[in-house]
């Protein structure tokens, strides 16, 4: 296990020793899309009886940075690796594929909870927050993170070039985030659109982990949970094949 704790060693301390950028920025990111949406629509939208809708965004907002730095962890490590040429160091070394794929993951699982829990508590003063189911709370958090943790290792060893990272997070990860109801429910949609968002994971996650706070939810959470699951296993499984193949990463 040294391999291991070593690479997971290197990948917590490759985004502590920038945590401003990191860390910081995306929790005053989410702070202002807090305070002008917030601002704009307390008094005028209520998605759950007796829950006002700053309350209602605070949990979207925190699954969300853990969603999409738990992505930009794993994903940015590998193309930096690759572009600069050290990934022959991470390579030459006996670490079996598992062990390569759980130090990615750990590492951006640290990195997406570090930036939730930081979003959480800039954010928590603002409204009134009740924890009705805490255990789906911290379930959905680490399913999420590790989901997106994966996907960021797939989309980092796939690409070649920052181009196309870009371009992977910009036309998948964005938008599937900001249409998975961070912002409102899908009830609020026509029907068509509440169809659709359906068919998007992350509204299972981001739904999921609402229902920790509220006890309310667009779907059930079991339901949720169950989707989140098999989309982890399968990407889990796509990662850990890719590794194993060293698909783009052995030349």
């Amino acid at each position: 296990m040294v391999g291991f704790q070593t690479l997971f060693y290197k990948e917590i301390l490759r985004f502590w020793k920038v945590a401003t950028q990191t860390i910081t920025a995306p929790i005053m990111t989410a702070l202002l899309y807090l305070l002008i949406f917030g601002h704009a629509l307390d008094e005028h939208v209520q998605v759950y009886p007796g829950v006002k809708y700053t309350a209602f965004l605070i949990p979207g907002l925190v699954m969300m940075s853990v969603l999409q730095n738990a992505f930009a962890n794993s994903s940015s490590s590998l193309i930096q690796s690759k572009i600069t040429g050290n990934l022959v160091f991470v390579l030459l070394p006996p670490l079996s594929h598992w062990e390569l794929f759980s130090a990615y993951v750990l590492a951006a699982i640290v990195r997406g909870l570090a930036v939730g829990t930081g979003v959480f508590i800039v954010t928590a003063w603002l409204a009134k927050l009740s924890f009705v189911a805490p255990l789906w709370i911290v379930i959905f958090a680490l399913l999420g993170a590790a989901m997106l943790g994966t996907m960021g290792l797939i989309a980092g060893i796939w690409a070649e070039k920052f181009d196309q990272l870009a371009a992977f997070q910009n036309f998948l990860i964005m938008p599937a985030t900001f249409l998975s109801g961070v912002f409102y429910s899908i009830h609020s949609l026509p029907g068509v659109w509440q169809t659709v968002s359906h068919f998007n994971p992350f509204f299972y996650m981001i739904d999921g982990f609402r229902y920790g706070f509220f006890g309310q939810s667009d779907v059930d959470p079991v339901l949720s949970l169950t989707v989140v699951t098999i989309f982890f296993a399968l990407l889990a499984t796509l990662a850990v094949q890719m590794l194993k193949r060293g698909y783009k990463l052995r030349h």
